[in-house]
């Protein structure tokens, strides 16, 4: 602690297992490093044991116990093994913790770490309960920042997910429409564009005009640079109408990122593909690539549609990468929903993430795994400039 603090004013200490450690040499611990010049000592969960309850009064002991406790700030870092890593976050503010270390979506080790969203709007909510306030923190952006992290990391939201699962300002009772209809309050703790859920029907299809596309894209925080590239994604929007009745903003989304993705295929491009799956018969793909500007046709067959492409992709490029992750999910309800995919791919330690979307997931799935060729071919200081 004391060499640390040679080199920074502000070191945060945090004692393994914290949760389940014996708790006068915890605070002789905890006594020792704000002694030698700890900022932040912070108190975690490691493996997800403890209960509200517990984690509470712990938090409270310590505080109370050692000496110098007023000296540093108290922090908590809480686990999701038994699914209460909020609730002791929750319970630990209570007890006078100041900082919770979260994440977005609920994403970390095993089951994962406190939810950042659920702790701020709990906060936020039950201002009457906690005293304190998550003012610093732009609530109106947490449904993008969790959609943007489904998106890079590849693990999608689940629908019944508190704050940013798609159901969850959705009302299916009929006592319970009504009640929202006559009084949003009856059913509703939180107003769904307070963390940046749209209230906004409009609908966008295939006669909707590029005042319209603008306009809506506009309303989600996204702009365009020129011209050309408004005309380019509204040329993909009118693409992606013709195989959609309609298109929610979740579609409007997914194609900005695609565009964006394929800003990076520098080497390695999509121009079609062919897959055949019959009962009974072995799913055959053909599949034609630029590559360096020229063109290859290969075919392959595999264990189903997608391995056949993935298959025939790599017969070309022999990139030597493996799969990681093969991720599926869909960005709206419906059977003509665009299907949103994630493939992970490792090279010599190095990993990447490539993403694509279609309303076909064959077709989908191909572009994800060109985009993620695209980025092991990049080199990688290319892809994370030094600042």
């Amino acid at each position: 602690m004391k060499r640390a603090r040679k080199y920074t004013d502000n070191v945060e200490f945090s004692p393994e297992d914290a949760g389940r450690s014996e708790l006068d040499f915890l605070c002789r611990v905890l006594e020792a490093v704000i002694d030698a010049g700890a900022t932040t000592v912070n108190i975690p969960d490691t493996v997800g044991y403890n209960l509200p309850h517990q984690f509470g009064a712990l938090i409270g002991n310590l505080i109370e116990r050692v000496p110098n406790a007023g000296k540093a700030v108290f922090s908590v870092h809480c686990h999701n093994d038994l699914g209460l890593a909020v609730a002791n976050s929750l319970a630990a503010v209570n007890s006078g913790a100041r900082q919770v270390e979260c994440t977005i979506n609920g994403l970390g080790e095993r089951a994962g770490n406190a939810a950042l969203e659920e702790v701020v709007m709990a906060v936020s909510t039950r201002h009457d309960v906690f005293g304190c306030n998550v003012d610093h923190i732009d609530r109106s952006q947490i449904v993008s920042c969790s959609r943007l992290v489904s998106s890079i990391t590849g693990f999608t939201v689940q629908p019944n997910k508190a704050i940013v699962g798609a159901n969850a300002f959705a009302h299916e009772s009929g006592i319970h429409q009504d009640g929202v209809l006559k009084s949003r309050e009856t059913y509703e703790i939180m107003r769904a564009e307070d963390v940046g859920w749209s209230t906004n029907r409009m609908v966008l299809g295939k006669h909707s005009g590029r005042n319209a596309f603008r306009s809506r894209l506009a309303e989600l925080g996204v702009s365009f640079g020129s011209e050309e590239e408004l005309n380019a994604a509204f040329v993909r929007f009118k693409e992606l109408a013709d195989k959609k009745h309609e298109i929610f903003d979740d579609d409007l989304q997914a194609l900005v990122t695609e565009a964006n993705l394929e800003a990076e295929n520098e080497r390695v491009k999509l121009v079609s593909l062919r897959v055949c799956s019959e009962t009974g018969e072995t799913p055959e793909a053909t599949v034609t690539l630029n590559i360096d500007g020229e063109e290859k046709h290969v075919s392959a067959s595999g264990s189903g549609p997608v391995d056949a492409a993935f298959k025939a992709i790599e017969s070309v490029v022999q990139s030597g990468t493996e799969l990681q992750l093969y991720s599926v999910s869909n960005i709206t309800s419906g059977t003509d929903s665009q299907g949103e995919v994630t493939v992970r791919l490792e090279q010599g330690g190095r990993i990447v993430n490539g993403q694509g979307a279609d309303t076909d997931i064959v077709i989908a799935s191909a572009k994800a795994y060109v985009n993620a060729l695209n980025k092991i071919f990049t080199p990688e200081d290319r892809e994370h400039p030094q600042v």
